[in-house]
């Protein structure tokens, strides 16, 4: 499935090998990466276009894992729902890491030539690429601050949009793109009252997002004080499941 008809992609038929500095691990072992222009997916897009018309009640919310969480790719979790619906939800991982660095992924993308991946800006360099979920992992998305627009955005809440194209890369690279930004390749899926279920059956706690804790680059704390903001101790939190 795919979000936009021009992805975050490279000419159809290109596949992106990982280098010596994106090292492969379990996740893609035996896969490469192939990042492909394709068709929309249908209910995807159902998805986006009716959250936005009907504005479903998590839109620009944050689901965060409970420890009783059975999926393991989902495990300590902050996933940001862009699309809430009576069709499905959409959204994205923001606390998990892919193997890759950005200027590879510039590199391979024909953005940029070897030669200028020493000039682009620290911040450019150290740009992460999040794993945004199990569904496409081979398609990019850029979640970012209400002021870089192009003719492909999406407003998905106040102040937050996202884009799917490749031009908001050479933007970033040229140190032009939107003030605040984060990347995924991949997003997060769920059919009609799948996401409900898994809310009421004690998988997922919510809580409205804030720019602040959407686009901060400090991963490895982000679920701690996702529930420090909720008013949670994380410690209770695993205490109290263990003896419901």
């Amino acid at each position: 499935m795919a979000l936009s008809s021009h992805d975050l992609g490279i000419p159809a038929g290109f596949s992106f090998n990982f280098s010596s500095r994106c090292k492969e691990n379990d996740f893609f072992r035996g896969n490469r990466i192939a990042i492909l222009r394709s068709v929309v997916t249908l209910s995807v897009m159902d998805i986006l276009k009716s959250a936005q018309r009907d504005k479903g009640f998590l839109n620009g919310h944050f689901l965060v894992a409970m420890p009783s969480m059975s999926d393991d790719r989902f495990a300590r979790a902050v996933v940001y729902v862009c699309a809430h619906s009576n069709e499905g939800a959409m959204g994205f991982i923001i606390n998990q890491l892919q193997p890759m660095e950005f200027p590879d992924l510039l590199l391979q993308l024909g953005v940029i030539g070897e030669e200028e991946v020493i000039r682009l800006p620290k911040a450019t360099r150290h740009f992460m690429v999040r794993n945004g979920g199990p569904v496409d992992r081979t398609r990019g998305f850029v979640l970012h601050s209400d002021d870089y627009m192009v003719d492909s955005t999406m407003p998905v809440a106040e102040d937050v949009c996202l884009t799917a194209t490749i031009d908001i890369l050479r933007a970033i690279a040229g140190n032009g793109g939107p003030s605040q930004a984060l990347m995924t390749l991949g997003y997060s899926g769920w059919g009609a009252g799948q996401l409900e279920a898994e809310i009421a059956g004690n998988g997922w706690l919510t809580c409205p997002a804030s720019p602040e804790l959407l686009f901060d680059s400090d991963i490895s704390t982000k679920y701690e004080r996702l529930l420090s903001h909720i008013g949670i101790d994380p410690s209770r939190l695993v205490n109290d499941v263990g003896h419901a």
